[in-house]
């Protein structure tokens, strides 16, 4: 096995200047209000400097030799673009470490929820690491992070079913659907409506058996991004309530 790069300080230092060097703050004050950072919005009090998504993956593919310590620590960070960088760390370090770097990169994650905290994180990395690394694993810890008291753990127990569903395994998202389907939270009725969508997209029968269930009784924007591809007629018969 490879020994980890040791932990050096100085890698973490040229990242955070480097952030620093690119930061906009016109695009800084758009993203503040793209991501609902005002009082008592789900993004409350986040911090943006302003970098586009396109530079932080290359700069995640550049920076991809830096060691898990420092990739940990950046997500501790008070700013976003860190925070989304320091995931895309952490899942290069996923993909390509064996199982003891998976083992420790999943455990960090779901220790580390209370800093995947907007849905770019989420959707970003759930997928690829609590969803992979439960594949062949027990899908318990993905039930219980749908009962949580947290947005974003309800919302990463959803987002992670996608590593599922394109293996064509739709099971674990409806039953998370099925947990959710009361949620309070409008993120989370995007968020499933977008994941039965998907299962949609692969098996429209396995969709509308479950919405034919539940459709009278879902939250309506979670509906519509369900049938957004759905027929015409047929989607609006399920506006009506009419199917």
């Amino acid at each position: 096995m490879t020994p980890e790069k040791p932990f050096i300080r100085n890698d973490l230092d040229k990242i955070k200047k480097e952030l620093k060097a690119l930061a906009n703050s016109e695009y800084a004050a758009d993203s503040k209000r793209f991501f609902k950072t005002g009082p008592g919005e789900y993004g409350e009090g986040d911090q943006f400097i302003g970098i586009r998504v396109p530079l932080l993956r290359k700069l995640a593919k550049s920076y991809r030799d830096v060691s898990i310590q420092d990739s940990e620590a950046l997500l501790s960070s008070p700013i976003h673009e860190e925070r989304f960088l320091a995931l895309l760390l952490l899942m290069q370090h996923y993909a390509k470490g064996g199982a003891q770097t998976k083992n420790r990169i999943y455990k960090f994650y779901l220790k580390s929820t209370r800093f995947i905290n907007n849905w770019d994180l989420v959707d970003l990395s759930a997928e690829h690491i609590s969803g992979h690394y439960l594949l062949e694993r027990s899908k318990a810890p993905l039930y219980r992070l749908a009962g949580s008291r947290d947005l974003w753990e309800r919302r990463i127990a959803i987002i992670s079913t996608f590593c599922y569903i394109k293996r064509q395994d739709f099971k674990e998202t409806l039953i998370i659907s099925g947990q959710l389907l009361k949620d309070p939270e409008d993120l989370i009725h995007k968020a499933v409506g977008w994941m039965l969508r998907e299962v949609g997209k692969r098996d429209f029968t396995s969709e509308e058996t479950f919405l034919k269930s539940h459709y009278r009784n879902m939250p309506r924007t979670m509906l519509r991004y369900a049938i957004e591809r759905f027929p015409e007629a047929l989607r609006k018969g399920y506006l009506n309530g009419h199917v």
